[in-house]
């Protein structure tokens, strides 16, 4: 196919997207709603009837709600990875499946936002996490860890979304141009008076340079910040400078995880094999494979550190989470993070789309128990035997968990219905330029 062939293919597709759309879309935004409303309602009873109805209790103060903000905060790393940094690196691949990596890390961090909030019992006193003049000079303490999740998480979902707003706004104008009604008037919204002038690509460039320099930072600063709610703390189990790196390779583990998940279903749905080729799963899946390793290296390094030497707390902690109550759960990490991935060692499988999002659908399984098992087995056995507790779940804390998958997946679903899942712009220019690094010299037409 030509290359004027290939853009004018691009641009009907473009246009076209949210036709393709159907009675699944519809099916699946109504159950997430469903879920929604289940979180919503434990939410509310809890509020009303207060934290008796979690299963939190001496010791165990974090529980689920902490683990599920952990979990969506690391989910919400990948967009930027494969963003921001392949984008510096001129890694073409990253041109089809970005823009649904950049929304899932939106959408992550505005579900990960709302557990502390959550978490408190009383929501409605939130604000006093920000520091502000008031009357009772009261000031946060800018010593405490969990003030820095604060200021690095807000941080985090401003940079992102400015991001994923930059990158889609020479789409947004050929969707309006293409458009008429209420969604000619929302895309103008979007698309902010664009026109496509040899100066809009020039300062256009240049800002998408200038963020994705600014985000790459955050990949590893942000979650370094949450690993040190835990790893500046004295418990067992958690006092560890291993911590940080451990949890960087985590959150990209379980992002790139969930962005196969995502963009699976999503190809099918749209019938968009021809952009998401067989190719760019299998990079990914590359990435899912390498950042397993390194997480199986961090499960061996902190056993190996805790053994070496005289007997210690440290050590009791980390026996007791493979051989205690929590030793199920444990395992199924293990295999799911650890054993598992291997198997993308076969290209055949990396190429597979039912095996492949078979793995994802398990990495992500074994990282949300992985940080259950970090919190939950710390806490409930601590320096203090005759203070030790089995952590359990409650209904309550359940279903406010299905309510922030449901509350994910449907600005998702919104998203996919509404704006480009592709960028039109830079596949435009690569079938333009085929030779240039992808990211340079976009194509005005």
């Amino acid at each position: 196919m030509s290359s004027a062939a290939q853009i004018r293919r691009i641009q009907e597709l473009a246009v076209g997207l949210r036709e393709r759309l159907g009675l699944g879309h519809l099916l699946l935004t109504l159950l997430s709603l469903a879920a929604i409303a289940v979180g919503s309602y434990c939410w509310a009873w809890q509020i009303q009837h207060g934290m008796v109805g979690s299963g939190l209790m001496r010791p165990v103060a974090w529980g689920v709600y902490i683990t599920d903000f952990v979990f969506w905060v690391g989910i919400a790393h990948s967009g930027t990875l494969i963003s921001a940094i392949l984008f510096l690196f001129r890694a073409r691949f990253r041109t089809a499946v970005y823009r649904v990596a950049e929304a899932m890390t939106v959408f992550g961090v505005m579900t990960a936002g709302l557990f502390p909030i959550i978490h408190l019992g009383r929501p409605w006193f939130a604000y006093w996490l920000f520091p502000y003049p008031n009357e009772r000079r009261l000031w946060v303490n800018f010593r405490s860890p969990l003030l820095w999740d604060v200021f690095a998480v807000s941080t985090y979902l401003i940079i992102s979304a400015t991001f994923l707003w930059v990158g889609m706004v020479p789409d947004a104008a050929a969707l309006r141009d293409a458009s008429t009604g209420w969604r000619r008037r929302f895309y103008a919204a979007f698309s902010v008076g664009w026109r496509g002038s040899a100066d809009e690509w020039r300062h256009f460039t240049r800002a998408y340079l200038f963020f994705a320099a600014l985000a790459t930072p955050l990949v590893i600063s942000v979650h370094s910040v949450v690993s040190w709610d835990f790893a500046v703390s004295m418990l067992p189990g958690w006092h560890s400078t291993l911590f940080p790196p451990y949890f960087v390779a985590g959150a990209i583990f379980s992002g790139v995880a969930m962005v196969i998940m995502l963009l699976i279903p999503l190809r099918r749905a749209l019938r968009l094999e021809e952009v998401v080729a067989h190719r760019h799963l299998d990079l990914l899946s590359r990435v899912v494979l390498l950042t397993s390793l390194i997480v199986t290296y961090s499960y061996l390094l902190e056993y190996a550190l805790a053994l070496h030497g005289k007997p210690s707390a440290e050590r009791a902690t980390l026996i007791y989470r493979a051989t205690g109550d929590y030793a199920a759960l444990f395992w199924t990490m293990i295999f799911c993070n650890s054993l598992a991935p291997l198997l993308l060692f076969v290209p055949r499988i990396r190429r597979s789309t039912i095996p492949l999002l078979a793995i994802a659908i398990g990495v992500n399984v074994g990282m949300w128990l992985e940080r259950f098992v970090i919190i939950t087995s710390s806490l409930s056995h601590d320096r203090l035997p005759f203070d030790w507790r089995v952590y359990h779940p409650r209904p309550i804390e359940i279903g406010i968990t299905i309510g922030s998958f449901g509350w994910f997946f449907f600005w998702f679903l919104v998203f996919v219905k509404l704006l480009p899942t592709i960028s039109v712009a830079e596949l435009k220019e690569e079938a333009g330029h085929p030779a240039e690094p992808a990211g340079m010299g976009v194509v005005h037409g």
